[in-house]
């Protein structure tokens, strides 16, 4: 029943996956949404120990923590004061997440293309020699 379960949560977090797709003006909000579509949680620092420490994690990038014999990943939020956390699970659901999302985005160009190359570019009467390539 368990495996079921995650079947279901990769077709609901691949359904988030779709919509933050749709919003991708910025690609750290792409991230943040795949986190959180992957399990991870956000974590606001409650000390200035764990603000310090939130400042002090390399920007834009998933960094793995050890933490009293657990392993966890990081991704700061410095600008919200906020972390998004999770552990080896939700680490390998977010790097699946990225991947769809890029073959996502690569079966998106293609269809473009495709699409592009169907057109009857021949009744525009040619380019003019665009950029001095002669293309008519």
């Amino acid at each position: 029943m368990k495996h079921i379960f995650t079947g279901s949560s990769l077709i609901g977090a691949f359904a988030l996956l779709v919509l933050a797709v749709g919003c991708t003006s910025m690609q750290t909000q792409n991230k943040e949404n795949l986190l959180i579509a992957a399990g991870f949680k956000v974590i606001v620092p409650s000390t200035a120990a764990q603000e310090q420490k939130l400042q002090a994690l390399p920007a834009g990038k998933v960094t793995l923590v050890q933490k009293d014999g657990k392993t966890y990943y990081v991704f700061p939020d410095a600008a919200n004061n906020q972390a998004y956390v999770g552990g080896p699970t939700q680490y390998q659901a977010y790097k699946q997440l990225r991947l769809a999302n890029k073959l996502a985005n690569e079966n998106l160009e293609a269809a473009e293309m495709n699409q592009d190359a169907s057109m009857d570019w021949g009744s525009w009467g040619g380019w003019g020699g665009v950029g001095g390539m002669g293309w008519y």
